[in-house]
């Protein structure tokens, strides 16, 4: 019996030697069908049926009722043709850049940053988009820091397109003590922007990108790298004279984070921001990564300004080989020695170096591979996505928003100098001189500014290669500009 049940099977559903086609289709449909009815016949007893069916006829709509109410729809607006196109119209792009895109078409009311009340136009959306695409295209067409400004700009774009909510901080729920309906890119702000998180996670990948090799190599370049962070301290007081202008107002927490930029270091950078001025933190974020990627166009007219021809034609000595022993030891005793001295640059100096001893103990090459591809790809781009989301009206078109650019250059100009200056001043005491060109790289842009300090060098001496020399006073800068924020948040706390 079993066995005719299975030939029977088998002759119904072409499970042998037959293998038709057409028939096939046709068993398919015929069961399509049959789920189909199935399907109605069981929706007929639904309570949403029984609830119409229960309905007075009078109430429902029909042909001979073209006003009847259709059950669990009564509370719905009722939409007539006209209303329907102009709300279509009332709610496209053109109509919110035009009229804005607060409801009834009107513009919007919000503070800036420093508390002022701000009215926010259409036209004011429209050009935080301009700007969104011009961070785009210096990205992707110049160049400039593409893996950061790319994001950042999209980011931006996304933020103040109208009616989308993308950075919508959502609707408090009292019952489940939640936000609902968050905007994408307000959760990624808040997952880890506007806290410490991201900025630590990509210093563990900087940790394990880096080789300490030439710092230890020559450790007096260290020097080079403090000296630069007289730009950060330098700034704080031209940020607190820029209080007398009319309409800028900066208390020192927000000085802070401004000043920071002249270490041209962005995750840290944000790291500061975050805990000390979390409301700029977009435009300083966007000002460090955009005088990172400008570092070939500052330094060099700083530069030459700042050196004489004899000064750059300074040949350095091969670096002595540094052994993986040292290169092991190094990132656990400055670690130690910011978490005796310095607690409050731990995290970030911690990060900095728990990623570098990824790269350097030997033993886990998948966790340092990973740290310095996928996770730093993946926590770049939310982090990017995340600065741009907070490219808003009300945060970036004010005058502290040109202050904050002005004095950043300010910063980063100073850091420059500051460190070709200390470097022609150690030269008075040396008798193996250093070329003043690598004190340009202490600032933290690496290794942009070692690049730049060695293709300066290379100008006026084709055969002069400063690149391994920079790159102590750079990876130095790092270290420098993670304590100097360190300081800060020990000063005026976090």
């Amino acid at each position: 019996m079993r066995k005719l049940r299975l030939n029977f099977l088998k002759e119904v559903f072409m499970i042998g030697n037959k293998k038709d086609p057409v028939y096939i289709t046709k068993i398919c449909m015929i069961i399509m069908i049959g789920v189909f009815a199935f399907t109605l016949i069981s929706a007929a007893f639904t309570p949403r049926a029984q609830a119409q069916t229960a309905a007075s006829v009078e109430d429902l709509p029909s042909f001979r009722n073209l006003d009847g109410i259709i059950p669990n729809s009564s509370n719905l607006p009722r939409v007539s043709l006209g209303s329907f196109l102009r709300n279509i119209a009332e709610t496209t792009g053109i109509f919110a850049f035009i009229n804005g895109a607060a409801e009834g078409g009107v513009p919007r009311t919000d503070t800036t940053p420093g508390g002022i009340p701000i009215t926010i136009f259409g036209w004011m959306d429209l050009l935080m988009v301009a700007v969104g695409f011009l961070i785009v295209y210096l990205g992707a067409a110049k160049g400039f820091e593409p893996l950061l400004l790319i994001p950042i700009g999209f980011g931006t774009i996304f933020v103040n397109i109208p009616f989308a909510n993308m950075g919508s901080p959502g609707v408090w729920n009292e019952t489940l003590h939640i936000f609902e309906h968050q905007g994408f890119l307000n959760v990624i702000y808040n997952a880890g922007v506007g806290n410490e998180f991201f900025p630590l996670i990509i210093f563990i990948g900087i940790g394990a990108m880096t080789d300490f090799g030439p710092l230890i190599a020559n450790p007096k370049t260290a020097l080079l790298g403090a000296a630069s962070q007289f730009g950060v301290f330098g700034t704080l007081f031209f940020v607190s004279v820029a209080n007398f202008l009319p309409g800028v107002a900066f208390n020192l927490k927000e000085a802070c984070a401004v000043s920071i930029i002249g270490g041209a270091d962005g995750p840290t950078t944000i790291y500061i921001a975050a805990k000390l001025a979390p409301h700029l933190l977009a435009t300083v974020a966007v000002a460090a990564y955009s005088y990172m990627a400008l570092v070939p166009i500052i330094q060099p007219p700083i530069m030459k300004l700042l050196t004489t021809k004899e000064e750059r034609l300074i040949r350095m000595k091969q670096l002595r080989p540094v052994s993986q022993k040292e290169k092991t030891i190094f990132p656990i005793v400055v670690f130690l020695l910011a978490l005796f001295l310095i607690p409050s640059a731990a995290p970030l100096i911690g990060c900095l170096m728990f990623g570098n001893f990824l790269r350097e103990c030997k033993v886990v090459d998948r966790l340092s591979d990973t740290a310095q591809n996928a996770l730093m790809n993946i926590v770049s781009l939310f982090l990017s996505l995340g600065v741009g989301s907070q490219m808003t009206p009300e945060k970036f078109l004010n005058p502290s928003s040109l202050i904050i650019v002005i004095m950043g250059l300010i910063a980063f100009a100073i850091a420059t100098a500051t460190g070709i200056l200390v470097a022609k001043f150690m030269n008075l005491f040396l008798k193996e001189k250093i070329n003043p060109l690598i004190g340009s790289a202490g600032v933290s842009a690496v290794p942009m500014a070692a690049r730049v300090s060695n293709k300066v060098g290379q100008e006026f001496d084709p055969g002069n290669f400063l690149l391994m020399h920079a790159m102590g006073p750079n990876v130095a800068g790092v270290i420098g500009t993670a304590i100097a924020a360190g300081v800060m948040i020990a000063v005026y706390g976090g």
